[in-house]
């Protein structure tokens, strides 16, 4: 056997791998989206499923076709959702409370750094 027909060999190796965990992250991104879809009822869910577990390649394009816009705009509301909560989160843990940004701007007050106006406008920014 010669390098070459080795080398062939294991190139369509590589290809035959590549396409089957495509197709495996494909079925399960459609099944993710099934089961997260909240308009469609538990009927049409199964038929889905029935249709993926015996037909698996036909029902994944078929859902493609059918259902791949929605699925789209659904994955990209739930991006948008986790994107939204996560700044909230990074917002409420770092701001400080409003008494701790008073209590610095008092401790600057008192040491000189600011002035009684700069305190006054810190204060109303912060209690606003």
């Amino acid at each position: 056997m010669s390098f070459w027909e080795n080398f062939w060999n294991l190139v369509w190796w590589f290809f035959c791998f590549y396409a089957f965990f495509a197709f495996l992250w494909a079925l399960f991104a459609v099944f993710g989206d099934l089961f997260r879809d909240d308009k469609l009822n538990g009927w049409w869910k199964a038929l889905w499923i029935v249709f993926l577990a015996f037909v698996p390649f036909l029902g994944l394009l078929v859902y493609l076709i059918a259902r791949g816009k929605g699925m789209t705009e659904r994955s990209m509301q739930r991006a948008q959702m986790n994107r939204e909560a996560a700044d909230s989160y990074i917002r409420s843990v770092a701001t400080a409370s409003p008494t701790e940004e008073i209590a610095k701007a008092r401790a600057l007050l008192a040491s000189g750094t600011i002035s009684t106006d700069e305190f006054d406008r810190i204060k109303d920014k912060v209690l606003a």
